[in-house]
């Protein structure tokens, strides 16, 4: 900054808003024993910086002053962090609301407001479900757990603590007790298993009371037996059911409610569920008011106490899965008599809400698909055995008119069949995942951009379902190799902090003796032999460990995870055979290979996705104080792959036994920095030349799909990298589109399996690092770089990412031959800014006095700037 003191600004004073507790507003039933709190430092002006905080805890919001402040005052701390700051007062108590703010300086020493203040809540911590007991028992159809109690006071506050495994559908005096459904997240329950706070408040009363429970099996009791043994997992075992009630009085006294014999069960009107088969739900055995007062339960009988899982309980930190929409169909078809087919006009996950007047008795079926086929819903599925497969059945009761939606499974879909009916039915679709917000906004001249950005995170979206799945239809299942090629997307597009480290401890949880990890996550111990070793899959755990703290900033979760993760690539590195790890997956799906992986070989892959591993790991070793021979490794591991496949004569990578030229064997060394600096040009020159001799088709699968484009980009292939993109023909995204596509598919094929697959939709990482230019550099975006150099075919593009540390925005936009870019760059943050141009002295910046002097380099005048909104012009020859 000329002449200017670090820190300046010609505005107001800093301040902070958004204040978040582990990543949350207002998280309710933490079991951190050191809460994180963060906040966005805002300042009018430019070049603002944060130079100190001092942070307020208070047990009440009125204590919440220097003066009074009764649990923790920071004291005046120097420091520019806005995020990951500790909680560093006395030892917190079980299921207290801690009420805290935040004052800032900035660089001239000028003291802010105080922030408005937030709370936080802890859980039950080391005190645990005290003399709650887990109950079950031996019933015919879904459990129904409940209740009766009295209250005898005026209630000032009422916590529910509860877990149901697999899912509870939770209940007060007949109310929900939350909008959440699928609830518990799906864990390794003999390592892990959660529970959920909900404040329930306003839903007991003085007197009379009842608290219950419905049961579904989600993935710990599922009994359709499966290609992936989830119905043999190690934990599995009838539904069950821990809780404790808390409920404060006005006079300080308590009242616990808890789980044990005393409580009584029955078998409810859910005659089945399955995360694969669907629900049977039969009305006629629906029990009026079961979990209201005044109910009669004496045929009911007493709950048995039954073994705990394995796993500790924790306090669940992740979104929990919501439904999102309620969406009507688009068009409603007689395809004969008694058979409906709705078309909902877009692919999603959750399932179908039927309203229903029928005789007692009438069975209305419904199944769920993707596709239709032959005047049918398409509901095939080869890897769960028999022909049932997500169809929900409801069977009327008779009493006029019926409304019922299930609570134990989700589909994925578009259509649904309706059979059991003469009259026209009455369906909605339900849209239902884990409810993370979404942060980023991108808009283009040219509409495919947009189409593909739209598709592609409503296909991540249809994949979050407390875990990352790979397709909602068929397996839902945590393939490690779809996070990690779609895992920078999904942090690009939505607030993956707190959904990605209950991932990450999934993962962890997963783990082998041995140090091996499974190809999906969580395990029911399928995938550390079946179709494994795969090393481009779990390599994720040390990728997305190092693109969290890129996202982040997360230095706690690295440290969290070192030992695992050390212990993970000692066996990964143990099984090297002459400088190149073993895979058996390889680039999943390329075009013509129906299913199944490409026909290079496989070691080549596996060895750069390695060396990618062993390389985020040095990272993290460094960032977090951990001395480690990483990169050592991870330069023999480029030995051993070019010493294997690189052609140095040809300029380019191939296979022995595979004549044709691949576009992911080369476009995954040239990403990861394993070409040869000398060989660079011509094997980025080889791949553009293949590219064109396909007509600008790509021929890539999952791995290499994300990679092409930037890679042609970075290179100087911008034009070809965007015919690519905007390619209408087999294979293209454009193709699928032109097919009606309205998500992204698993295979490039018309006939693909699965169309709701994001591993091969990252096509959108690129439009949003080339086309619009945003690329976030590290350390939870504290430097960011600003190059639109995709700029062919469109006018104009614009990307607003919501960060830790505040609004991220550009916007630019081509009229003739000037250009003009708009970058809105947060506190805490730097940006280096490209602006395309035909020299430096063909550029304008405002204010300009603030940024840096310019550069010149390869046709783009390159500026550093700091906080501020900044507007550049330039015109081209």
């Amino acid at each position: 900054m000329p002449d200017l003191p670090d820190g300046w600004t010609p505005g107001g004073p800093l301040n902070a808003g958004t204040l978040k507790t582990e990543y949350a507003v207002r998280p309710l039933g933490t079991d951190v024993s050191r809460p994180r709190l963060s906040w966005i430092a805002t300042a009018p002006g430019y070049g603002a910086t944060q130079t100190a905080y001092r942070i307020l805890v208070a047990s009440t919001p009125e204590l919440l002053t220097p003066e009074s402040a009764d649990v923790w005052d920071s004291g005046t701390v120097s420091s520019a962090r806005t995020f990951g700051i500790e909680y560093d007062g006395p030892p917190l108590t079980a299921r207290t609301r801690y009420h805290w703010t935040v004052q800032l300086w900035d660089g001239l020493d000028r003291q802010g407001e105080w922030a408005t203040p937030e709370w936080f809540e802890t859980g039950l911590q080391d005190e645990g479900f005290g003399s709650a007991r887990w109950i079950g028992g031996q019933v015919e159809s879904a459990p129904l757990l409940r209740k009766a109690f009295a209250l005898d006071g005026t209630v000032r506050r009422a916590r529910l603590y509860a877990s149901g495994l697999g899912y509870a559908d939770l209940r007060l005096n007949g109310q929900a007790v939350s909008d959440a459904v699928l609830d518990p997240g799906f864990t390794d329950y003999d390592h892990t298993v959660l529970y959920v706070t909900h404040d329930v408040t306003e839903l007991v009363r003085a007197g009379d009371n009842v608290v219950g429970a419905e049961l579904g099996r989600g993935f710990f009791g599922l009994t359709s037996p499966n290609a992936w043994r989830w119905h043999e997992a190690p934990w599995t075992a009838e539904p069950r059911l821990i809780a404790r009630l808390v409920v404060e009085y006005d006079d300080g006294h308590t009242t616990e409610v808890v789980s044990d014999e005393s409580w009584r069960i029955t078998g409810g009107p859910t005659l089945s569920d399955s995360l694969y088969t669907g629900e049977t739900y039969d009305a006629r055995r629906a029990l009026p008011a079961w979990d209201a007062t005044g109910f009669d339960d004496s045929a009911w009988s007493a709950a048995s106490v039954v073994d705990a899982p394995k796993g500790q309980l924790q306090g669940q930190a992740h979104e929990p899965i919501r439904v999102v929409e309620t969406v009507a169909p688009v068009e409603l078809t007689e395809v004969r008599p008694g058979v409906w087919i709705a078309d909902f006009g877009q692919t999603t996950a959750g399932w179908t809400k039927l309203t229903v007047t029928a005789p007692a008795g009438t069975v209305v079926g419904l199944t769920h698909g993707e596709t239709l086929a032959d005047g049918n819903v398409v509901a095939v599925n080869r890897h769960v055995e028999g022909d049932r497969i997500q169809r929900d059945e409801y069977i009327a009761a008779g009493n006029g008119v019926e409304e019922w939606e299930p609570r134990f499974s989700y589909k994925g879909f578009r259509y649904v069949q309706i059979d059991g009916l003469t009259e026209r039915p009455d369906v909605l679709m339900r849209v239902a995942h884990s409810d993370v917000g979404t942060v980023t906004r991108f808009t283009s001249a040219q509409a495919p951009y947009e189409q593909f950005d739209q598709a592609m995170r409503r296909t991540i979206l249809n994949n979050l379902h407390g875990i990352p799945t790979d397709t909602p239809f068929m397996e839902k299942n945590g393939w490690t190799g779809d996070a990690q090629v779609g895992g920078p997307t999904m942090l690009a597009t939505l607030d993956m902090a707190r959904f990605f480290t209950k991932w990450l401890g999934d993962i962890r949880d997963s783990q082998a003796e041995s140090g091996q990890l499974p190809v999906i996550v969580p395990s029911s111990g399928w995938g550390f032999t079946d179709l494994s070793p795969a090393t481009e899959w779990p390599t994720v755990y040390p990728f997305l460990l190092r693109e969290m703290h890129r996202s982040y900033g997360d230095e706690r979760l690295l440290r969290e995870h070192w030992d695992s993760l050390t212990r993970y690539l000692a066996w990964e590195l143990d099984r090297v055979d002459d400088g190149l790890s073993v895979s058996v997956l390889g680039d999943w799906l390329p075009p013509g290979y129906g299913r199944g992986p490409a026909p290079e070989d496989r070691r080549l892959t596996g060895t750069a996705y390695l060396y990618r591993a062993v390389l985020a790991a040095a990272e993290i070793g460094e960032l977090i104080g951990k001395p480690n021979d990483y990169r050592k490794a991870a330069a023999e591991l480029a030995d051993g792959l070019n010493r294997t496949f690189l052609d140095r004569e040809a300029g380019h990578y191939r296979s022995a036994d595979d004549p044709d030229y691949r576009q992911t064997s080369n476009a995954v060394p040239l990403a990861f920095g394993i070409v040869p600096d000398e060989l660079v040009p011509r094997v980025a020159a080889n791949l553009a030349a293949d590219v064109e001799a396909r007509g600008f088709h790509l021929n890539t699968g999952c791995l290499g799909v994300g990679e092409l484009l930037p890679v042609l980009t970075a290179h100087g292939y911008g034009e070809a990298a965007t015919k690519v993109a905007l390619q209408r023909s087999y294979p293209s995204w454009g193709y699928w589109f032109d097919l009606g596509a309205d998500t992204m598919w698993e295979k490039w094929e018309e006939d693909s399996r699965s169309r709701n697959h994001y591993f091969q939709g990252t096509v959108v990482q690129w439009i949003y690092e080339n086309v619009a230019g945003l690329r976030n550099v590290d350390a939870g975006w504290e430097r960011i770089v600003v190059r639109p150099d995709a700029r062919d075919e469109t006018s104009s593009a614009g990307i607003h990412t919501d960060t830790i540390r505040g609004r991220v925005s550009v916007v630019w936009r081509q009229v003739s031959r000037v250009l003009s870019l708009e970058v809105q760059v947060p506190v805490g943050t730097t940006a280096e800014v490209h602006v395309p141009s035909a020299a430096s002295s063909e550029v304008t910046v405002v204010p300009g006095q603030f940024a840096s002097e310019p550069s010149y380099q390869d046709g783009y005048t390159v500026y550093t700037v700091p906080a501020g909104h900044w507007s550049f012009t330039s015109r081209s020859a």
